[in-house]
C-alpha cells in the first residue's frame, strides 16, 4: 500500500511539473478568419444624401416671398387687429338718434313754437308732427341697434375665427401635428443611369431655401417615376405624431438607419453643406451591381398618414405622384439617400437582403 501511495504522488507531482513547462498560444488562423467573416457580414456600399428642412420652422413658411400684401393679409386676419379694428377708434360711427325738439323759426309765430300759440289748429298740426317724429326716432334707434349688434357678432366671430387658426387649411398648417413619411424602392441594377441623375440634381438644387428643397422632392419622385419596369422591392410607410419634438426625433432616427447602411457617404448636400469623397474604393473583388436603392424621408405638415402599406406597383406610383405634387406649404423637411452612389460601386443581392431585410418584392 506504501509503494502504491508513494507512486501515486509521485505521477502527479511529474504531471503537475510537465503542465507548468507548456505554454499555450491562440491560433492565428482561427482570429483572421474571424476577422474575415466580420469583414464579409458588414460589407456595404457607398452612399449619397441630399435634403434639408426644419421642424421648428417650415422653410416654405419663413422664407421672404412677398412680405407687402402677405403682411397685410395676416394682419388683418389675426385676433388683435380685428379686435382694434372694431374697438379701437378706426372702427364704425353709430348715430345715436335724438328725440325730436321744438323748432322754432324765427319768422313764423313770432319766433315761439305753434304748440305755444293759442291757435288750436297749429296746436293740433303740432302735437302730430311731435309724435310722428318719436315714432321716427324709435325706429332709427331699432335699426341702429340692429346694425350695431350685428357688427359686434362679426367682430366676435372673426375674433374666434382668428384664435382658432381660421380655415381647416391654416389649423393643418399651424397645428404642431405632423406626418413622417418614407418611401424605399430597390430598382434592378440596369437602371444605374439614376445614380449620376440623382447626383446631379443634389449638387445643382439649393438645399437651403424651401424653393430647392420642394425641386429636390420632385426631380427625386419623377425620377423615380420614369423606371416603373426595374422597381423590384418596395418598403413604405407614413406615420402621423402630436408633436414636432416627437417628429423630428423620428426623422432623424430613420435617417440614422439608413445611413448606417452605407460603407462610407460620398456625396452630400445638406442644408446647402455640399461635401464630396472622392477616395472610396470599391473591393475588385467583389460581385457585379445588381440593385439600385434609393429611399425618400419627409415630413410635412399633414394631420393624417399620406399613403397606407404598398404592395404594388400601383400603389407606389401613386404614392410617389403624391410626392412630386405636394404643395410648397406642406413640405417641413426632407431628406434624399441612395445607394450605391458611386457608379464603380456595387449592391448586390446578398447585400440587399442584409441590409434591407424589411423590403418586399413588388
Amino acid at each position: 500500500m506504501r509503494h502504491l501511495s508513494f507512486r501515486r504522488y509521485s505521477a502527479i507531482a511529474v504531471g503537475t511539473l510537465l503542465a507548468s513547462t507548456i505554454t499555450l498560444q491562440p491560433a492565428t488562423d482561427t482570429t483572421s478568419l474571424h476577422v474575415t467573416f466580420d469583414a464579409e457580414a458588414s460589407a456595404r456600399s457607398s452612399g449619397g444624401r441630399s435634403g434639408g428642412g426644419s421642424f421648428r420652422s417650415s422653410p416654405s413658411r419663413s422664407s421672404g416671398g412677398s412680405s407687402g400684401s402677405s403682411g397685410s393679409s395676416s394682419r388683418s386676419n389675426s385676433p388683435s387687429y380685428q379686435r382694434d379694428r372694431y374697438y379701437n377708434g378706426g372702427g364704425v360711427i353709430v348715430p345715436v338718434p335724438v328725440g325730436p325738439g321744438i323748432y322754432n323759426d324765427p319768422y313764423r309765430n313770432n319766433g315761439y313754437s305753434s304748440g305755444y300759440n293759442g291757435g288750436s289748429n297749429n296746436g293740433q298740426a303740432s302735437t302730430t308732427d311731435s309724435g310722428m317724429g318719436w315714432i321716427v326716432g324709435l325706429l332709427f334707434l331699432g335699426v341702429s341697434a340692429i346694425v350695431v349688434f350685428g357688427l359686434v357678432y362679426m367682430a366676435l366671430k372673426a375674433m374666434r375665427s382668428g384664435a382658432s387658426g381660421g380655415t381647416a387649411l391654416d389649423r393643418e398648417l399651424n397645428n404642431d401635428i405632423v406626418t413622417i413619411s418614407k418611401i424605399q424602392v430597390a430598382l434592378l441594377a440596369e437602371a444605374r443611369a439614376i445614380q449620376s441623375e440623382l447626383s446631379d440634381l443634389s449638387l445643382e438644387v439649393d438645399t437651403d431655401t424651401s424653393e430647392g428643397l420642394l425641386q429636390l422632392v420632385q426631380e427625386a419622385a419623377l425620377a423615380l417615376l420614369r423606371m416603373p419596369e426595374n422597381w423590384s422591392h418596395v418598403l413604405a410607410d407614413s406615420q402621423t405624431v402630436k408633436s414636432r419634438e416627437e417628429a423630428e426625433a423620428l426623422f432623424n432616427k430613420r435617417s440614422i438607419v439608413e445611413r448606417s447602411k452605407f460603407s462610407v457617404e460620398t456625396l452630400t448636400n445638406v442644408g446647402g453643406r455640399v461635401s464630396k469623397r472622392d477616395r472610396f474604393k470599391p473591393d475588385p473583388g467583389e460581385d457585379p451591381a445588381a440593385y439600385i436603392v434609393v429611399t425618400l424621408l419627409v415630413g410635412t405638415a399633414h394631420d393624417k398618414p399620406l399613403f397606407s402599406q404598398i404592395r404594388t406597383q400601383e400603389d407606389l406610383s401613386n404614392a410617389l405622384e403624391q410626392l412630386a405634387s405636394l404643395p410648397s406649404d406642406y413640405l417641413m423637411t426632407f431628406e434624399l439617400l441612395w445607394s450605391p452612389q458611386d457608379p464603380a460601386d456595387s449592391l448586390t443581392y446578398d447585400e440587399l437582403l442584409t441590409e434591407y431585410t424589411e423590403m418586399v418584392q413588388l
